[in-house]
């Protein structure tokens, strides 16, 4: 795909990150956060990734059709959390960021495959991250935490 590609509803946000239309093109909001996905053309993938993740307090990177980012989206919905959902091109992935490395705090690693989930623009990591969270009692803390949930 060139330039840009939106696909919104009130569950997905696509968006192709390779710029090559103009930014006042290119504007979308989704129902279920009151921020708008606009882009400012100038931006490389990375910063506009990061931008993402800081402004939307749950948002899944996920390649399109991909059934654990589906299952991710309905464990959060059985909660009561409608993430942002940002499908990436397999040519926008490594723009992702690397999770920290557990003994030093630092991104080493290479980017995480899709899906990736962030909450409160910390890396969570995929599905079994999500799951293991979960299962351990501490994603809904962390959800009510970030103003994802309402308890």
């Amino acid at each position: 795909m060139q330039g840009f590609q939106w696909h919104c509803s009130g569950e997905l946000a696509s968006l192709q990150l390779n710029p090559s239309l103009s930014p006042s093109a290119l504007s979308c909001s989704l129902t279920s956060t009151s921020t708008s996905l606009s882009i400012d053309g100038a931006e490389t993938a990375e910063d506009k990734i990061q931008r993402l993740i800081s402004e939307h307090p749950v948002i899944i990177f996920s390649r399109s059709a991909c059934c654990m980012c589906h299952a991710m989206k309905k464990l959060l919905a059985t909660i009561g959390v409608n993430p942002t959902v940002i499908e990436l091109d397999d040519d926008e992935i490594p723009a992702l960021p690397s999770p920290p490395d557990p003994t030093t705090s630092q991104s080493v690693y290479r980017a995480p495959p899709p899906p990736a989930i962030f909450i409160g623009g910390s890396w969570i990591g995929g599905l079994e991250s999500l799951v293991s969270l979960h299962l351990s009692g501490h994603l809904v803390p962390k959800l009510v935490e970030v103003g994802a949930l309402w308890v």
